[in-house]
């Protein structure tokens, strides 16, 4: 069987074909960089390095240039560094700002619904009925939801 150029799938390494976009996921320590700039536009090589505890200005300049390369950031004629604010919608997509913390969009369902469903069950001790059906469902929708709080949290700190 042949494959079409446009058929064949990608190796790593390889360039998108046509109308595709390479688009790199940030997260670890190139998101706390990105997070940074958004915080302290513009900033400097060895500030962004020294405000994140980084352990070598190259460290900080390779997640720089990974954030440029990916259209994230960019560098002004003075050398200092700025977030691309209108790419952070795409970056911290699942996310919410609460003053200066980011914390998941689902941390909210979560803590909605964690004592709905612990009250939900206390009650149903006083109605067998119910017993079954809720315990599975509400195990099911908690579960669920911290599963997806905690993966989007990891995202973000990764690398800390």
């Amino acid at each position: 069987m042949v494959l079409s150029p446009g058929e064949a799938g990608e190796t790593e390494g390889q360039k998108p074909g046509p109308g595709r976009k390479a688009t790199p996921e940030i997260k670890g320590n190139t998101l706390r960089v990105y997070l940074f700039l958004l915080r302290r536009d513009p900033s400097e090589l060895r500030e962004v390095q020294r405000g994140l505890g980084l352990s070598t200005p190259s460290l900080a300049s390779y997640h720089l240039e990974k954030l440029i390369a990916a259209g994230y950031a960019s560098q002004n004629e003075r050398g200092q560094y700025s977030a691309v604010r209108e790419a952070s919608g795409e970056i911290l997509e699942g996310f919410s700002r609460i003053g200066v913390l980011l914390v998941p969009q689902l941390l909210f369902f979560a803590v909605l619904f964690t004592p709905v469903v612990g009250y939900f069950a206390m009650m149903s001790l006083y109605s067998s009925a119910y017993v079954p059906f809720l315990a599975v469902s509400s195990l099911c929708l908690v579960a669920v939801i911290w599963y997806q709080t905690v993966r989007v949290w990891r995202r973000l700190s990764s690398a800390r």
